[in-house]
């Protein structure tokens, strides 16, 4: 398997290291997508993160633009880390975890902090920031990837935490009415038998949100996205569902485009893949709708790619009961009722999508 080949549907930056998706948004006609980078590196954390930056009209050709973030202050020397996007009176503004020292290097302290751009390329720091100094008594020093998001007159920021000493995974919630000014809520949702959060992101649907994390527990890490209802800076899940079983994925991040969509892309192939090859893997995912069927989130790659999609691969054998996926780092099996199955092959990355986006899987051949 050729791991040095550029792929032709997933974005891929044309030299270095990337990982989660950020800030994805709609802005002055074309849907941006920015991501965790290190330009000068094909590992993470030799330099200091930055925000990488990519657009496009139709999610098949993709142009790739100036690193949007880099650090510059003191407040962020150690990175500009995960974090969403929203636009405003014609304006994009970026929203990111601003990462500093403190007591050496051994201890990163996380703050959030605020870009803003006129033609969605060129990038100016708020100059007070950070907006959000530090983690609240219901948080801890894990206290990042800010997720911006517009609801009922009032703008809300969600922040990853959690309490790993008493298993508590936690969002936390901050209102403002001018995205500059933030004040402590509280406690918008909690997880048990959980460390922290990570990545979130809160996007409408219907008359009901989708709450999309990242998860990490005492032994693993899953994701998941919510569905319930938000209310009084709490949000109340009917149910959750993972329908990205991975295992070559990460860090999903969910928006909502002009037409009203709850477009997800995913970092591809996740945190076990650093060093796997002689250069970095990652990309984004297929983008795909999320919808809401008989109690799931399903998500299926929206319709400007779907005619990509085919319906077999070497790599996916059927069986009675499921189908199992051949990859470098060992078998995936599917157990289950495969009443449609569609898939795309893009030189080392497989994504496969199962009864019309009720399971997906994407590996690493």
């Amino acid at each position: 398997m050729d791991y040095l080949a550029r792929t032709k549907h997933h974005y891929k930056p044309s030299k270095g290291w990337m990982n989660d998706p950020n800030g994805l948004v709609y802005f002055d006609g074309y849907y941006h997508a920015f991501y965790q980078y290190a330009p000068d590196h094909e590992t993470p954390f030799v330099e200091p993160m930055t925000w990488g930056h990519v657009r496009t009209k139709d999610f098949i050709t993709w142009e790739e633009l100036p690193v949007a973030l880099r650090p510059e202050h003191s407040y962020e020397d150690q990175g500009c880390w995960s974090g969403t996007a929203i636009v405003k009176d014609d304006v994009l503004y970026l929203f990111y975890a601003s990462v500093t020292a403190r007591n050496g290097k051994k201890h990163r302290h996380q703050s959030v902090s605020v870009a803003y751009s006129k033609d969605g390329i060129n990038f100016t720091k708020y100059e007070n920031n950070p907006v959000i100094e530090d983690y609240p008594a219901d948080g801890s020093e894990d206290f990042r990837d800010p997720a911006v998001f517009f609801d009922n007159g009032r703008y809300y920021c969600v922040m990853a935490s959690g309490q790993p000493e008493i298993k508590k995974a936690r969002l936390l919630l901050y209102e403002s009415e001018d995205l500059l000014s933030w004040k402590y809520k509280g406690i918008m949702y909690e997880l048990d038998n959980a460390n922290v959060t990570e990545c979130p992101a809160v996007v409408r649907y219907r008359d009901k949100f989708l709450v999309a994390m990242s998860v990490l527990t005492p032994d693993d890490h899953y994701f998941t996205v919510a569905c319930g209802d938000f209310k009084n800076g709490v949000f109340t899940p009917d149910f959750d569902y993972n329908f990205d079983r991975g295992p070559d994925q990460y860090a999903g991040q969910a928006f909502m485009d002009k037409n009203g969509r709850s477009i997800i892309f995913s970092w591809v192939p996740g945190w076990s893949y650093n060093g796997f090859a002689e250069k970095s893997l990652g990309c984004l995912s297929l983008p795909r709708e999320l919808t809401v069927r008989d109690g799931k989130v399903c998500a299926y790659p929206v319709k400007e790619v779907q005619h990509l999609l085919c319906d077999s691969d070497p790599a996916v054998t059927v069986t009675d009961d499921g189908f199992t996926i051949a990859r470098a780092k060992g078998d995936v099996v599917h157990k289950g009722e495969v009443r449609d199955i569609k898939m795309l092959r893009d030189e080392y990355i497989l994504e496969v999508f199962v009864n019309g986006g009720e399971v997906n899987y994407t590996v690493v051949l």
